[in-house]
């Protein structure tokens, strides 16, 4: 153990103790792309919790905790922080267990329900999302610049190493431009809460009635921005397909609930989002193949290629299809696999 290690330890041996759980067992959960380690605590009554463990409380911790007071409040289920430090980035939180959507899926679980629930969480959210709370909470803007930055990660730890060579500034530049033409018009509507990782990884199964059975564990990085952009994100999902019929029922579904909106506006939106959403993932999944060794998450490449090839066939899409036509070839498209080397 090293030094730095073993000083974490303690730090986190001590904010147990401070809170009565020195003796609770503690066992690690699997972790996700961030640099968040989760442990559920065992108590000796037999009662469990959860231990959050961040290097950077600012970004995540505080975030969680304030995000997920607006939640809750409007009748969303979202983990109670019981306890936190956030100078020391650990806090204890509610054990919402281990019935994630994608696990039960898995196990054969109904599908239309399980959606249903997750897109009327969405309906919940637009909803009653309190008016000034996005200005009190500083939430970053998803507009156009923001968006294009990070899609912009595409170009720079995708591009070059599957064409094995960096981009021009001009190419770069197109991109940016490309980009630009077809998010402005999206930005353009009526904004709300963007949890940003919305899908069934991210959802769990409570014990409750109504919508609050839908557990979210995962909005630290919520921003304000078009709300087309978390149902796509549900819908479109990098790890697991989703049969069309059924994403099509959940589109439906959401605009019923909001019947004053342009349908055909929010479906471009959402090609629009979905598009830019799938170029970002793709470079992540690629960055952290190269860079931590995390081959796993490439088996998923294929799939968000075919979603977003799906959205550059649309017309809404076209400035940037053309950019993708000009400089990366179908080889170097979905069939792109990081060398066994790295």
């Amino acid at each position: 153990m090293t030094a730095a290690t073993s000083t974490r330890e303690d730090e986190i041996a001590a904010f147990l103790a401070a809170n009565g759980l020195s003796d609770a067992l503690r066992e690690p959960l699997a972790g996700d792309a961030s640099a968040r380690r989760y442990e559920r605590l065992r108590k000796a009554d037999g009662g469990t919790l959860i231990l959050v463990d961040t290097p950077t409380p600012a970004d995540d911790l505080l975030p969680f905790i304030a995000i997920g007071a607006e939640l809750a409040a409007i009748g969303l289920s979202v983990p109670a922080v019981i306890a936190s430090d956030a100078e020391r980035g650990l806090a204890i939180q509610d054990d919402f267990g281990s019935e994630t959507f994608s696990r039960l899926l898995a196990d054969g679980a109904d599908p239309q329900h399980l959606y249903e629930l997750a897109t009327d969480a969405l309906i919940v959210l637009h909803r009653g999302w309190p008016e000034g709370a996005a200005e009190r909470l500083a939430l970053p803007v998803y507009d156009p610049a923001l968006f294009i930055a990070q899609t912009r990660l595409f170009t720079d730890a995708y591009v070059p190493v599957a064409l094995g060579r960096p981009l021009s500034d001009e190419d770069r530049s197109d991109f940016d431009m490309a980009w630009r033409k077809v998010l402005e018009p999206v930005c353009a509507g009526a904004p709300s809460l963007l949890l940003r990782d919305y899908h069934v990884d991210n959802l769990m199964r409570l014990p409750r009635p109504g919508v609050g059975a839908a557990g979210l564990i995962d909005f630290q990085s919520a921003g304000w921005g078009p709300r087309a952009y978390d149902l796509v994100s549900l819908l479109e999902d990098a790890r697991r397909d989703v049969a069309p019929d059924l994403a099509e029922a959940m589109v439906a579904r959401y605009l019923a609930a909001f019947p004053d909106t342009d349908a055909a506006a929010f479906r471009r939106a959402m090609a629009v989002l979905g598009a830019a959403r799938h170029t970002r993932i793709v470079a992540i999944f690629v960055r952290l193949a190269l860079s931590q060794g995390r081959r796993s998450y490439l088996v998923h490449l294929p799939r968000v290629w075919r979603l977003l090839e799906a959205q550059l066939a649309k017309p809404e899409l076209a400035p940037v299809a053309a950019w993708f036509d000009r400089h990366l070839p179908p080889n170097a498209r979905a069939a792109f696999v990081v060398p066994e080397t790295i």
